[in-house]
């Protein structure tokens, strides 16, 4: 049997293992909180899918939007344009929502623990 001196030991996978499940736990609790300073309940921030649509209320964009996130490139944009909208519901300018484009595991924690507070969603008029 050949052994190489790159394989990872058992002890170093363990510590891999318990550094990214506290990153996920950070980012869902990060989460949780989004969505209470959002004036909605926690949980809701965890459940797949739902928090999207979730999100698009907080933002003020209608639920359906949810299905604009299936059609490529489209899908893109959305996201771009959910990211700059929830700066801006959180009282903050372009530069923060270009900060949520860019390093969103920087500003996301910044946003959700800081002490941005909900202005309430955006109101879209045609």
């Amino acid at each position: 049997m050949y052994y190489s001196d790159w394989e990872p030991s058992l002890g170093f996978l363990f510590f891999y293992f318990l550094f990214i499940i506290a990153i996920v736990g950070f980012y869902l609790y990060c989460s949780w909180r989004l969505f209470e300073k959002a004036w909605r309940k926690g949980w809701e921030g965890l459940i797949p899918g739902h928090n999207t649509v979730e999100m698009f209320e907080i933002i003020g964009r209608p639920g359906w939007w949810f299905f604009l996130l299936l059609i490529p490139i489209a899908n893109i944009v959305i996201e771009i344009m959910i990211l700059f909208e929830l700066a801006k519901v959180f009282g903050k300018d372009t530069g923060f929502g270009f900060g949520l484009l860019f390093l969103n595991f920087i500003f996301l924690p910044i946003l959700a623990l800081g002490d941005a507070e909900y202005q309430g969603p955006l109101t879209h008029e045609v």
